[in-house]
């Protein structure tokens, strides 16, 4: 069975992995057909992703097709298209007793902890499948990513009318452009790369678009909300540096939402902090729901996947694109692995 396991920061290998065995009772084993290239695979290959350990098999956003099931699975059959929630709980934890799951105290990320999808077939708990009749694989492949910004906005309790800034208009600031959008806030994205404001204007229908390369963003900000700034900010590019610069951006009573993340310490200015009254939130994977809600949502055509995938690799060509992926001048927005 092939698969591609990233050995060290920079090397792919394309090796000969162990068949799985046969579905244990709660497990379905399936084939992967698309698997979705997003942040983590990138900051895995520079070797700068927290949690992260070599070598390892990349790969959790996932479309597959279930071959078998274990005993006492009834959510899913032979034939089934799914897509895949990467996120391995223990059901035991304070966080899973509570609903919160994907922060388990154990968790285990495919693709991350354990080795994920860049392989033909593996198996998995049963209960992490969410089928769809009527989504193509490429679709399910990319539920994963969209949970994210839809975690996201959810944690913010984002409402109509009220102005959210996204920054960073990478794969998971898309998906929170896309679902701050779907609850009516009007979206500013704030970026240092053109070519991804333009996306975002042309393809996904955002009417903000903010060049930070231009020079300092707060006088545009104010100049867009009419003086007031946004009352929700969410930092989706994982840099230390504009992670502490957002602290800047919401407006008093506000909200600002960690997305991204980084190795290291953030520091914000307290007084300043405290004198907005700020709320400050980490969002961390998404939850069962999200997935759940996604996937209506895309059957639905209220969330289009379409402009997302600008780039398409099969699996045994993995190890010479991935490194053209990881460059800007690509334009890479959504890299799809056929698998």
């Amino acid at each position: 069975m092939r698969a591609i396991r990233l050995e060290e920061p920079g090397r792919f290998a394309l090796i000969e992995a162990a068949e799985p065995a046969a579905p244990a009772a709660g497990e379905a084993l399936v084939r992967v057909r698309r698997i979705g290239v997003c942040g983590t695979d990138l900051h895995a290959f520079h070797g700068d992703q927290p949690f992260f350990t070599y070598p390892r098999i990349l790969g959790h956003e996932l479309g597959v097709e279930v071959l078998a099931v274990g005993a006492g699975v009834s959510n899913v059959g032979p034939g089934d298209r799914c897509s895949v929630e990467p996120y391995l709980d223990c059901g035991a934890c304070i966080a899973c007793r509570r609903g919160k799951p994907n922060c388990c105290t154990r968790l285990r990320v495919l693709g991350v902890h354990d080795d994920g999808g860049m392989r033909e077939r593996f198996s998995l708990p049963a209960r992490k499948l969410h089928p769809s009749r009527s989504l193509s694989f490429e679709q399910l492949a990319l539920v994963e990513t969209l949970a994210i910004g839809c975690h996201a906005v959810h944690r913010a309790q984002v409402g109509p009318g009220e102005f959210a800034l996204v920054i960073g208009a990478g794969p998971i600031g898309l998906s929170v452009v896309q679902f701050a959008a779907e609850a009516g806030a009007r979206v500013i994205v704030l970026d240092v790369n053109e070519a991804r404001l333009d996306f975002c204007r042309r393809r996904l229908g955002v009417a903000h678009g903010v060049n930070a390369a231009g020079g300092p963003p707060l006088d545009e900000l104010l100049r867009i909300t009419g003086g007031d700034l946004p009352t929700a900010v969410f930092d989706a590019t994982g840099n230390p540096r504009s992670m502490a610069g957002a602290f800047e951006f919401p407006a008093s009573g506000g909200r600002m939402v960690c997305v991204g993340l980084f190795q290291g310490d953030l520091a914000f200015n307290d007084p300043n902090f405290h004198r907005r009254e700020l709320t400050l939130l980490a969002s961390r994977n998404a939850l069962p729901a999200d997935f759940t809600r996604i996937i209506r949502l895309v059957e639905e055509g209220r969330i289009d996947t379409g402009p997302w995938i600008t780039h398409r690799s099969a699996l045994g060509e993995v190890a010479g694109k991935f490194p053209t992926w990881v460059k800007p001048e690509s334009g890479v927005i959504k890299a799809m692995i056929e698998a």
